[in-house]
């Protein structure tokens, strides 16, 4: 695939030679804020026990990661699995690679999330308190990626999460199982099986989203193992992922000015659409279609989204700047922000507030605290240890 896009060599890529494509870095880095922003809001619906009614849609914010992710694969490693200069990547260098780009940034968010859990009292949502061992055994199993079953002592909020000291760790799991899957064999399938494929597992996923076959009316699907989770959240990162990778492989470049810029306030547009009830069309009796909605964003335009903002040059000093620091923030933000998020919870049960007009200054905390320790954690931990290992395993 020709390189016909300017892009930098950010601090993300230590174990990846090639350089990343700057404006899919940023856009990373801005659904990563918006996932967060998702989060306060659930925070008001989760105190108030009723459904989101503001940023309805920003857990899609993950869909688009596994899409971005997909097609960052298939770009950095498609053409490596041949011999070439009398080096090919093999499975073990593949992982190797994988675990060291991924695998930091969650042991830290297990030990956070285990910090925050223990400030907060550690107990159970319901205030029975957890043994400290079952503590413990969470962060290991955190750090493992190991997930919880509903009703395991190592459940330790009792709310059924995978990981419950760090709830979007569920996500990296579904990301390791899908980098599995690429390497053992959806890297060796030709376009038109990867296109095989994609349609396969979007239909499914149409079925179990429009369907409504988790009940949630919505596709924020595999936090937990109970009911069909898990088969919904392993459908929700194979249709982007593979997709993703379809994009990738068929990449021609199309320009559009601004497109990174664009592209933010596209996504914010589409995350803050209401909520759409099942019966307002009579015609829809047994669909969902706030699910419908949600498929379409990810059928339509989130590809359209990672096709022009792969063709795109950053313009200007600023700008460059912003998506830099957006594409390092991104994965550190996404993984420790919610073990704070947990602490802003408990806080808006014990005092009641259920409105962002009632508590923005705390929301503005909330978000400095999270983008500092992010940081914090890419610059003392994240970038020294992969630096590290990619030397040992040199």
């Amino acid at each position: 695939m020709k390189e016909t896009t300017e892009r930098i060599a950010s601090s993300a890529s230590f174990a990846d030679t090639k350089p990343h494509y700057e404006i899919l870095d940023g856009l990373r880095g801005a659904a990563a804020l918006m996932v967060v922003w998702y989060h306060v809001f659930e925070g008001f619906a989760f105190a108030q026990s009723t459904g989101i009614d503001t940023f309805n849609h920003g857990h899609l914010g993950v869909d688009f990661f596994f899409m971005l992710s997909g097609f960052v694969i298939s770009y950095a490693y498609d053409d490596r699995w041949q011999a070439h200069a009398g080096k090919r990547l093999t499975l073990g260098n593949f992982f190797k690679r994988r675990l060291i780009r991924l695998h930091p940034m969650i042991i830290i968010g297990a030990l956070i999330g285990m910090t925050t859990f223990l400030i907060q009292g550690g107990v159970h949502w319901d205030g029975t308190e957890t043994p400290i061992q079952w503590v413990i055994v969470a962060l290991l199993m955190g750090m493992l990626l190991l997930p919880a079953y509903p009703g395991a002592g190592y459940d330790v909020r009792g709310n059924g999460e995978m990981y419950s000291l760090n709830g979007p760790s569920w996500s990296l799991f579904f990301e390791y199982l899908g980098n599995i899957m690429y390497a053992l064999f959806i890297r060796r399938l030709p376009n038109k099986a990867l296109a095989c494929l994609v349609a396969i597992s979007g239909a499914l996923w149409a079925w179990f989203a429009i369907g409504n076959v988790s009940g949630y009316d919505m596709l924020g699907v595999g936090w937990t193992l109970e009911g069909n989770n898990f088969l919904g959240g392993l459908l929700r990162m194979t249709f982007p992922f593979t997709l993703g990778m379809l994009i990738a492989r068929n990449f021609k470049p199309v320009r559009v000015p601004g497109i990174f810029w664009i592209s933010i306030a596209v996504l914010f547009a589409l995350f803050s659409v209401p909520y759409i009830p099942a019966d307002l069309c009579s015609c829809a009796e047994g669909i969902s279609l706030n699910s419908a909605y949600e498929l379409a964003c990810i059928v339509l335009v989130f590809p359209l989204i990672v096709w022009l903002a792969a063709s795109g040059n950053m313009a200007g000093k600023v700008s460059h700047k912003v998506c830099k620091f957006l594409g390092d923030l991104s994965y550190p933000l996404y993984i420790v922000h919610y073990p704070v998020m947990y602490l802003f919870y408990s806080w808006l049960i014990e005092n009641k507030l259920y409105t962002l007009g009632e508590t923005w200054p705390v929301v503005i905390l909330v978000f400095a605290v999270n983008i500092t320790l992010a940081y914090t954690c890419l610059k003392l931990w994240d970038e020294p240890v992969r630096r590290w290992l990619t030397k040992k395993v040199k």
